[in-house]
């Protein structure tokens, strides 16, 4: 229930900032002569570095009015006025996701859930005690480097479990697949199955398949389809979810024609989508179908844009899909998969960049992204756009000789802080020491002047930006290891990590001047803790409860 604090005095409320003088406010609609919405009492971090902390916030008509003390904003409170108390706790710009996919989610809300089994044998009792009593068994989350000799599966555990029930797994990444025979059999997966181009099918000594098919191999299995109801109630789902964990929008990566169709008929619905989606399109649904079409315009306020492409460069480092300049260390004869060769990654590019779209590169190794810088510094003169921030997603093995040229060339490193704590564990292993000063280089790319924004790539990662903060700062696991952080020298402060949520995610979507910060004129997305966030206690800001998420002035989830 909202804390309508309609007749409460300001006095006596926690104020964390020092005092200042008030931001001018903005002229309120003619007739207007108080705010519909007031936020007070808390630790305010605007990221405005005009004012830098303020205590209170109004708001009208879902843009911020006013920032300064409870007693500053005081004078615009009138009897409708909304008043919501934050309790001394910090308050931020909206978080948002750089890097997700909200219908994945969704997806894997309704679905086994796979994150964390230690054994197969805990997958199969997972999957017994979760999956439907007939047709396909699905289940997303299984990572083979949390098992005893941490290697691939094999469909014999599912194939004794399930019978003739096909059954696919997505691995924790999404790069990888894992089923039965049934499902072998369903999709024409045998001995004399071409191996396609940017995949690789998994066979035993004999040849025949093992049931695991990593990266474009993926593309021969033919799940059922979702119908335009279930990719709604998917995408609601996850947007309730994402809301009580203090998300305002998300950078969804990756759509198909259907879930666009979604999310405009949510957006036509005044309480449809309470979130903010700045979507980029799949790359063959681009090729297909939208080389023709311009990207939606930026609409100051909106809730929906589709704007981008997403590309795929290569593949995973958990599934030994990145690709790599030098062999995988634990896997000598190979050394990644590129989903294209450098002409075919251009045209993709060129031909997004031509129409105005945002291109959006997936690339993990060091080949990968060398690959999709050369790509970008070639394309950017077909450009269409003055500014066309071209991004990579993910960027986690550069060659430190690389690194510069996300600055020079003006990409955008798009990076999930939780992949770091999440990988730390193994990647010595693929990849020997030498290659770890590249590896996950945040801020290696922050000296060099980089944009970097942050994400969680969820659902390979949990959705809960509480986990990415923590992990920016501390590069530790939730226990506190190691000592110190992985890679220490690459860690963040709390206000850069905050900023890569915030600011960074508002550039990246070409959207710094109305998101991203808490100042006068920006739109009212606000994420509020019921806590301080304290870079001196890192733990207590990974699991810092969520008092409220408010888009556009409204709250879409309030816990006070």
């Amino acid at each position: 229930m909202l804390a309508l604090l309609l007749s409460t005095p300001f006095a006596g409320c926690r104020q964390s900032a020092a005092p200042a003088a008030p931001e001018p406010a903005q002229p309120l609609p003619s007739g207007q002569t108080s705010v519909s919405m007031i936020v007070r009492g808390g630790d305010v971090r605007t990221l405005d570095p005009a004012r830098p902390r303020a205590s209170a916030i109004a708001i009208t008509d879902g843009v911020i009015v006013a920032v300064g003390s409870d007693e500053d904003v005081k004078a615009l409170r009138g009897p409708s006025t909304v008043v919501l108390d934050a309790g001394g706790g910090t308050v931020t710009p909206g978080l948002v996701d750089a890097h997700a996919h909200l219908v994945g989610l969704g997806e894997s809300l309704a679905t086994v859930d796979l994150r964390g089994a230690t054994s197969t044998e805990e997958v199969v009792r997972r999957l017994q005690a979760g999956a439907p009593a007939e047709g396909w068994v699905i289940g997303r989350g299984w990572d083979q480097n949390l098992w005893p000799g941490a290697a691939m599966p094999t469909h014999h555990p599912l194939t004794q479990a399930f019978g003739d029930r096909p059954v696919w797994l997505r691995r924790v990444d999404g790069h990888a697949a894992w089923g039965n025979a049934a499902l072998l059999r369903e999709s024409g997966i045998g001995p004399d199955t071409p191996i396609p181009a940017g995949g690789e099918i998994l066979r035993d000594a004999s040849g025949t398949a093992t049931g695991v098919l990593i990266d474009a191999a993926m593309e021969l299995v033919s799940t059922p389809e979702l119908s335009a109801a279930d990719l709604r109630a998917r995408i609601e789902a996850a947007q309730q979810h994402i809301l009580q964990l203090g998300l305002t929008g998300v950078h969804d990566m990756g759509i198909g024609s259907g879930a666009d169709a979604a999310y405009r008929r949510l957006a036509s619905d005044p309480e449809g989508l309470r979130i903010r989606v700045h979507a980029y399109a799949a790359e063959s649904w681009f090729m297909q179908d939208l080389q023709e079409q311009a990207p939606d315009p930026l609409l100051q306020g909106s809730r929906y844009t589709l704007a981008g492409v997403k590309v795929y460069a290569d593949g995973a480092l958990g599934s030994r899909g990145a690709a790599l300049l030098h062999p995988y260390t634990d896997r000598a004869d190979h050394a990644g998969l590129m989903q294209h060769d450098e002409a075919a990654l251009r045209r993709v590019v060129v031909a997004a960049m031509r129409g105005g779209w945002q291109v959006a590169t997936h690339a993990i190794g060091d080949a990968g992204n060398r690959t999709v810088l050369d790509v970008y510094a070639r394309a950017l003169e077909h450009a269409a756009r003055r500014d066309p921030r071209p991004r990579i997603e993910h960027c986690q093995i550069l060659d430190p000789a690389d690194i510069p040229r996300f600055a020079d060339l003006g990409v955008i490193a798009s990076m999930q802080p939780t992949h770091a704590t999440s990988d730390m564990g193994w990647v010595a292993e693929r990849l020997g020491p030498e290659r770890l000063a590249g590896a996950y280089a945040w801020r290696s790319l922050l000296d060099a002047s980089a944009h970097l924004c942050f994400g969680s790539d969820f659902p390979v990662e949990l959705p809960d930006v509480t986990h990415g903060l923590y992990a920016a700062i501390t590069r530790q696991d939730a226990q506190g290891a190691p000592k110190g952080g992985w890679l220490p020298e690459q860690r963040v402060s709390l206000d850069r990590a905050l900023r890569g949520f915030t600011e960074e995610a508002a550039y990246a979507s070409h959207r710094e001047q109305e998101l991203g910060r808490i100042a006068v004129g920006m739109q009212a997305d606000l994420t509020c803790f019921g806590r301080v966030l304290d870079e001196e206690a890192p733990a207590r800001i990974r699991d810092a409860p969520v008092l409220g998420t408010i888009v556009g002035g409204r709250p879409h989830h309030w816990a006070g």
